[in-house]
């Protein structure tokens, strides 16, 4: 299989992504990690891609659960429940399996909020605009899941109180992400070809376990990973004319 940096619209998209990251730590922003995206096997080969995009996150776009986000002016929101991936220890490029394992401190829920601002078949220009993210909901890290493990870990999707999906077990939590290890692998073996690397105190946001949920302004989604944790936000109601 082809390295995924070794694709043109890649490398250029990642370049200037980086670039952009690199802007924003200089103007004093704190890293958090990355994220990942379109990693479901509909959108890797409608994008005819091989592997999940990757893109960054930082602390300035993470939000405490029940926030409420104005996206009466976006151009087309989305909420997306996913796992996050704390890493406990730096990751090297070409690690094989067992180092990714021991690597990983914790799992917890995250819920992504992007704004599809731009042609998602547009590889190089989705991935120089960050994938389209805005903010990020984060819940408690549970140690009990050190090393990926999802063994008795379930979630519950509810939309405006009533659940719209939900997965009962590993497989079906991975069923558009791909393995964990495997999505951890592949961040560090990416970012290393474009200088970078994955680091201790990092987390992953793996890519969502649903399909993404368009929101409208007035809804609230609510994320359960049970056992470990249940996070939500809510959309601004869409403001009305004053008189």
């Amino acid at each position: 299989m082809t390295a995924a940096w070794n694709d043109p619209r890649i490398s250029r998209g990642m370049s200037t992504q980086l670039r952009l990251r690199r802007e924003f730590l200089s103007a004093g922003h704190k890293p958090l990690g990355w994220k990942l995206a379109f990693g479901g096997p509909a959108a890797m080969e409608r994008l005819h891609i091989n592997a999940p995009l990757v893109g960054f996150l930082l602390q300035g776009a993470l939000l405490p659960t029940g926030s409420t986000i104005a996206v009466s002016n976006w151009t087309k929101p989305a909420a997306e429940p996913e796992i996050a991936v704390y890493l406990g220890k730096d990751l090297p490029a070409s690690s094989n399996r067992e180092t990714a394992i021991a690597a990983i401190s914790g799992l917890g829920p995250a819920i992504e909020i992007a704004d599809v601002d731009h042609p998602s078949d547009d590889v190089e220009g989705t991935l120089a605009r960050n994938i389209y993210q805005r903010h990020i909901i984060l819940g408690r890290t549970d140690s009990a899941h050190a090393g990926g493990l999802l063994d008795g870990v379930a979630c519950h999707v509810l939309r405006n109180g009533t659940e719209s999906a939900n997965a009962t077990d590993p497989q079906a939590l991975q069923a558009l992400t791909g393995d964990l290890i495997d999505i951890v692998r592949h961040t560090a073996n990416l970012l290393a070809a474009f200088g970078e690397s994955l680091q201790a105190g990092q987390l992953i946001i793996a890519g969502s376990i649903t399909t993404p949920l368009w929101v409208t302004p007035g809804e609230e989604i609510l994320f359960q990973l049970t056992p470990i944790d249940t996070i939500s936000v809510r959309f601004a109601p869409q403001p009305t004319n004053a008189l």
